[in-house]
């Protein structure tokens, strides 16, 4: 059992998805009083946004449900890969991305699709990028992250004895 658990949430652009990810599962980490115990953090494959803050309509929804969405968009590094136990992706896209950025890495970190952890899923695992579409994208999105959230921390105090 490790005394404590990094996660990375990853998507295209970071301005989204991933930055969605990171903020509510910090909430239910918090909740969960083991803010202490899990590192998280989020990235995108892409950098093409680069420095810029998080979708306005990503932070609205999750302001109006009581999660802050804060930070810059960042690409993923490869000292992210070394630093972090988990990256959790929000695509197949971002799946096969990360996966040719790990290839040949030493201690490959657990890569999992996020709604992998979604009891609702329903074999879509997928979380799709809400960025084109309208205000309904976001929440519907909003609720598949906080779903998933809930389930990854379940899992992780199972297998790390947190």
């Amino acid at each position: 059992m490790s005394d404590s658990v990094s996660v990375l949430f990853v998507c295209l652009g970071n301005i989204c998805r991933s930055p969605l990810a990171e903020a509510v599962f910090r909430q239910v980490v918090r909740d969960a009083g083991l803010d202490h115990r899990i590192r998280i953090d989020s990235a995108g494959t892409s950098g093409y946004h680069d420095g810029d803050p998080p979708d306005e309509r990503t932070a609205a929804v999750a302001a109006a449900r009581g999660v802050t969405v804060a930070g810059t968009s960042r690409r993923i590094t490869g000292e992210d890969l070394e630093r972090f136990d988990y990256l959790v992706v929000m695509d197949r896209q971002n799946l096969r991305d990360v996966e040719r950025l790990l290839d040949g890495a030493p201690a490959a970190p657990r890569v999992h699709l996020l709604r992998e952890f979604d009891p609702r899923a329903d074999g879509d695992l997928e979380v799709p990028d809400p960025y084109y579409g309208g205000p309904r994208g976001f929440e519907d999105v909003h609720d598949m992250v906080e779903r998933s959230a809930r389930e990854l921390l379940d899992r992780l105090r199972r297998e790390h004895g947190l």
